[in-house]
């Protein structure tokens, strides 16, 4: 999984204003899931991935994805691999 940050460049609604507003993690299976912050916080997940989330929300350029470090996850107890 891979951990992220939207960060708008130029609020075009006046409603998120401008540096990071939203946290968010891409699944091993592409999916993502994204919190946002602000005066009314949110949850939303994305089943078209990180595609969906620039079309929905990247307003031209505007809106730009972070890439954190990768988050490794250890074996589960059954032995399954659940980077």
């Amino acid at each position: 999984m891979r951990l992220f940050c939207l960060h708008r460049v130029e609020d075009e609604t006046g409603v998120s204003g401008n540096g990071v507003v939203a946290w968010g993690v891409q699944w091993p299976d592409g999916s993502v899931s994204m919190r946002w912050l602000g005066k009314t916080p949110s949850f939303v997940s994305y089943e078209g991935g990180i595609e969906h989330v620039q079309t929905v929300h990247g307003h031209h350029g505007k809106t730009i994805i972070i890439w954190k470090e990768p988050c490794v996850c250890k074996e589960s107890p059954q032995g399954e691999n659940n980077e």
